[in-house]
């Protein structure tokens, strides 16, 4: 099933920001970083994320049908404005501090309603599955929007290898928590661990991914490497990053932004214009790649995947359980 939006969300390639307008930006921020104008950046932080280029080509990768049929966002503004706190709190930092990150090894603990825990290699885990690429649209709760090319297995297919219980109605996950290896856990902007949960049926929709991959390569180490979670239909804070644990459990598990803002930020997460933040509407967003001034665009409910997911929301009340 090919997801086609020919709709006024459409990215066009002029929207796109040229490659060499984008790294002027940067170029000046690093240079900003070694003058010591941005506080707690090292020069070599600063110079991580120019001197690291693309990571490793994945093989064996298939085209996926759900997929978007727009144009894919530039691959420098994918990988240079992310929100990763775990790296900094500001959308420049985490491809600034992340180039000293090591994703390799990996292990992810599996644990709870399953008949197949324990520790698996991120190999392990993978291996099995087949690659997929699946064009994205990915919505933020800040009201600005990209298309991404991510690699990855759905997560259903990673769930059944699990063999979960019948006991299993929600699936939680946990990012590393690592000080040394990420600096922004140094300050108490959240709780660590950063930790987040869908349903179980979420999890097994066909459009839930894991991804380990974009633009045909592996992660960055700022977009969440070596293994992350896409779930397009939600706001990217539903997204957790550098997965180090997968537990299957019977009650609805803690996520980190409902546990710092409850009034902000509720367990589903689900796109809906029409239930705004409490500091913004919800009702438009800025496709990035345009600058600053490209006109603000209608949002779609569900962020356009309405079709495939609304019957899982059947009969609830969106706005109370936003």
């Amino acid at each position: 099933m090919l997801i086609k939006q020919t709709k006024a969300s459409d990215v066009k390639g002029s929207e796109i920001t040229p490659k060499s307008v984008f790294m002027n930006r940067r170029r000046f921020i690093q240079s900003a970083a070694i003058a010591g104008l941005i506080p707690g950046i090292l020069p070599k932080d600063a110079l991580a994320a120019e001197s690291g280029g693309k990571g490793m080509k994945l093989d064996g990768i298939i085209k996926s049908p759900y997929s978007t049929s727009q144009e894919p966002t530039s691959y420098d503004l994918v990988t240079t404005y992310n929100n990763f706190y775990e790296f900094g709190t500001s959308k420049d930092m985490p491809a600034l501090l992340a180039g000293d990150f090591k994703p390799k090894p990996w292990t992810v603990s599996v644990e709870g309603e399953v008949g197949k825990p324990g520790m698996y290699d991120f190999d392990d885990l993978i291996k099995p599955h087949q690659l997929e690429e699946r064009i994205y649209r990915f919505r933020c709760v800040e009201a600005w929007s990209m298309v991404v090319p991510w690699v990855g297995i759905p997560l259903a297919d990673i769930i059944k290898r699990l063999e979960p219980t019948s006991k299993a109605k929600y699936v939680a996950f946990e990012t590393l928590n690592d000080p040394e290896r990420m600096p922004g856990q140094r300050r108490r902007v959240l709780k660590w661990p950063y930790v987040e949960g869908l349903r179980m049926d979420e999890a097994m929709n066909p459009l839930t991914l894991m991804a380990v991959g974009l633009y045909g390569e592996e992660l960055p180490n700022q977009n969440g490497a070596p293994i992350r979670l896409i779930v397009p239909w939600k706001y990217g804070f539903k997204s957790i990053k550098s997965i180090v644990s997968i537990r299957l459990v019977e009650e609805m598990p803690p996520t980190s932004w409902n546990l710092s803002a409850s009034h902000e930020y509720g367990f589903y997460a689900n796109v809906n214009p029409e239930v705004s933040h409490p500091r913004w509407s919800q009702a438009k967003e800025r496709v990035l790649g345009g600058g600053y001034f490209t006109p603000k665009i209608e949002t779609f409910k569900f962020n356009g995947y309405e079709e495939e997911v609304a019957s899982l929301y059947d009969g609830m009340d969106l706005k109370k359980f936003y």
